[in-house]
């Protein structure tokens, strides 16, 4: 037990157990996303450096600097970071609780459920001037509600005497595929079919990211990761199976519930600001386990810095390396992300 620290506070009613190795590797990858912050926030057609960008953060900089910088890139940047995290916890808590590292918010039909509600939304509460006639607050809450609803068809239509890895991973891309012709029949039917930013949106971009969206996306998805965070002993006794978990006199149905509601709404947040971003669910748990290990009390924390790190990279590449065109964030997480999936199968099917 060298390499753990025991913490406990209010007379021992609250204990915590911190692996320091796992936190020094937190504190490194806290570091890398503030470098890459600062970074993308500098990069771009208006170039702005490093030292200007620490300046601007604390109210100093040219007006210029600080329009480019405040209103076209802080939102967008926010975002990609917010994305990241929520989309990285949510696939390590689906990983944990189904016991199949195949399992992500994309690959199983999350992603796609919510973004089918999403585009629903808006074809129901647009009116004939292609604007909303409701509150956009309410986008997240549709992407919730079309997350959850896949992620419950999913895991009951996967059951038979336990959910078994490539099951699970087909149903997903058929419901996955049933979504996005949902997606697509919404995109015909209602006003957005004129816009050619949603297919962009699909594909997963933060191009058009606005302060009001990251004041709804930043609240939810922040509650959302203390929850998460909190509840990371559940899911590492989730992670053991549905009889050893009951055996220890966890309830499991009830914990499952809440941590299946948890992931779905990071995903419904995420995707309802930035649209499908692929594969970081399920890249950044791999990534964090090869760091840390499998508990989950540390990789969470540790995949959501990754994901963040992986949003933040892709959109940076996408708005800087092919100037003066703007490639979707997604383009780039799908490229890495498809093969590696290719590569877990394949394993998955050896072993």
């Amino acid at each position: 037990m060298r390499g753990y620290r025991s913490i406990r506070i209010g007379k021992d009613k609250i204990s915590l157990l911190l692996d320091k190795n796992a936190l020094v590797k937190l504190m490194f990858l806290v570091m890398i996303t503030l470098v890459i912050f600062i970074i993308s926030i500098g990069l771009g057609q208006v170039k702005v450096h490093p030292f200007t960008v620490i300046s601007l953060l604390f109210g100093g900089g040219t007006e210029l600097d600080q329009l480019v910088v405040y209103q076209l890139r802080l939102p967008r940047i926010f975002a990609a970071m917010l994305v990241g995290m929520g989309l990285a916890v949510a696939g390590g808590i689906l990983q944990g609780m189904i016991r199949n590292h195949l399992a992500a918010p994309d690959t199983i039909g999350v992603t796609a459920g919510a973004g089918m509600a999403v585009v629903a939304f808006l074809w129901l509460f647009s009116d004939e001037k292609y604007s909303l006639i409701v509150s956009i607050k309410w986008l997240p809450v549709a992407a919730f509600v079309g997350a959850s609803i896949v992620a419950f068809a999913v895991y009951f239509l996967s059951w038979k005497d336990g959910v078994t890895p490539i099951r699970l991973v087909l149903i997903g891309i058929g419901i996955s595929a049933l979504m996005q012709a949902g997606t697509t029949m919404f995109m015909v039917l209602g006003p957005i079919y004129m816009a050619s930013q949603a297919n962009i949106w699909i594909t997963g971009s933060l191009n058009s990211v606005t302060w009001e969206e990251v004041n709804v996306l930043f609240p939810v998805t922040v509650v959302l990761l203390i929850l998460a965070f909190i509840s990371s002993r559940h899911v590492n006794v989730q992670a053991l199976g549905e009889d050893i978990a009951t055996g220890v006199g966890s309830p499991v149905q009830r914990h499952r519930f809440i941590l299946l509601m948890i992931s779905t709404g990071l995903v419904g947040t995420a995707v309802a600001v930035a649209g499908g971003i692929g594969f970081v669910g399920l890249m950044a748990p791999h990534m964090a386990r090869k760091l840390v290990g499998s508990s989950f009390g540390s990789l969470l924390p540790v995949s959501a810095f990754i994901g963040a790190i992986l949003v933040m990279l892709a959109d940076l590449i996408g708005r800087t390396l092919f100037l003066p065109s703007i490639v979707p964030a997604g383009v780039f997480t799908a490229t890495l992300g498809a093969p590696y999936f290719i590569y877990l199968l394949m394993k998955t099917k050896t072993g």
